[in-house]
């Protein structure tokens, strides 16, 4: 990344300044009013100092990288040469903050919000970039609200590269994963219960959560009320067997146990329990109440298998919400539901990279 400093009379000289020897892609990172002295020490002159940063290769969309790097689910979970960017962005910025704070008021307000949502410093530099480079060729003068509403568009933009939407429909056998205590069993639910209702499809169960006897019985439950098989495997042996019994039904619906996901034991017997295989489209589920290190941990270890898409769970439990953008963007994922209650067939919805936006930046459209 290449960093200049430009001093000029006035901001649209140094862009102009900025546009001739740096282009059109250039970054706004810091500008502050300086004072030239004249003859002799007087008659100063007031001056804008403006820092500009600029890679000197053309940028792949930043999702769109780290998605192209990872060919094999088991490749790191993020870019390299991407995350060097940001961490070069990062050294820049957190220089030029000592100086006494490189954000405009609004700007700063929109930092702070991220900071609130809990956005991790990565993702939230990647954003902060644009919205510095809008604001000065906007004319610096952009109020709280239209700057919120750039986040808005930047989140929209980033987001489309991933996956969103609900079941594909284009794989017969449906799994969710994830640790206990994440609602994965309610999710499947709501997940089977709109299939039936919605779609019209002929919908079973397969359970694996041979650990909790109360996991049966709540998914037996749905099962009746669904009128519905349910099938309970102790083995691969068992699952294939299920899987040719229910071979007449639309969408097979797999519950996994939910067991600390801290044991990469957990992980293997999922893989010597379950056949992931091409039929199989692999839902992991993470409840936005968790900490954003043990969400980090939870696809470490499951990403052990190959994951699809993302849901997130307990979403009214929270008003931060920052920890599913940092999934998405960092590991280049995207998300199928969101849910926000135990009401069955209620309280999931569809994930978009619009919905993503305004739950972040508190901007309701659609």
């Amino acid at each position: 990344m290449k960093v200049k400093k430009f001093v000029a009379s006035s901001m649209p000289e140094a862009m102009k300044m900025i546009r001739a020897e740096l282009g059109n892609d250039a970054v706004i990172l810091n500008s502050k009013v300086v004072h030239k002295k004249g003859f002799l020490g007087l008659f100063s002159r007031k001056n804008i100092e403006v820092i500009a940063a600029v890679d000197p290769k053309p940028a792949t969309p930043p999702v769109q990288k780290i998605k192209e790097k990872r060919k094999e689910r088991t490749e790191p979970m993020r870019d390299e040469q991407l995350l060097k960017e940001i961490h070069e962005l990062k050294a820049t910025i957190h220089q030029l903050s000592q100086g006494g704070g490189i954000y405009p008021t609004p700007l700063k307000a929109i930092d702070g919000h991220l900071i609130d949502q809990e956005i991790s410093d990565d993702v939230r530099a990647m954003f902060m970039a644009p919205l510095l480079q809008r604001w000065y060729t906007s004319g610096a003068n952009a109020p709280y609200e239209e700057v919120k509403q750039w986040l808005h568009e930047e989140i929209i933009k980033t987001l489309p590269p991933l996956s969103f939407g609900g079941i594909s429909f284009e794989k017969k056998f449906v799994n969710v994963v994830g640790p206990t205590g994440v609602g994965k069993t309610t999710t499947l639910a709501k997940m089977a219960a709109g299939c039936v209702i919605k779609y019209r499809k002929k919908v079973a169960f397969i359970t694996t959560d041979t650990y909790r006897i109360a996991a049966i019985d709540q998914l037996e439950t749905y099962a009746k009320i669904l009128d519905v098989p349910l099938e309970v495997c102790y083995n691969l042996d068992d699952f294939r067997q299920a899987k040719e019994k229910l071979a007449s039904y639309d969408i097979v619906f797999i519950d996994t146990a939910g067991r600390n996901f801290r044991n990469a034991q957990y992980v293997n017997d999922l893989k010597k329990m379950i056949d992931f295989n091409e039929e199989m489209e692999t839902f992991l589920v993470l409840s936005l109440t968790a900490k954003w290190r043990d969400m980090k941990d939870i696809y470490t270890q499951f990403s052990l298998i190959p994951i699809h898409k993302f849901i997130f769970t307990k979403v009214d439990e929270t008003s931060r919400h920052g920890a599913m953008l940092n999934m998405m963007v960092q590991c280049g994922i995207g998300a199928a539901y969101m849910t926000h209650g135990q009401n069955v067939p209620d309280d999931i919805v569809e994930a978009t990279p619009q919905l993503v936006a305004n739950m972040i930046t508190g901007v309701e459209q659609r």
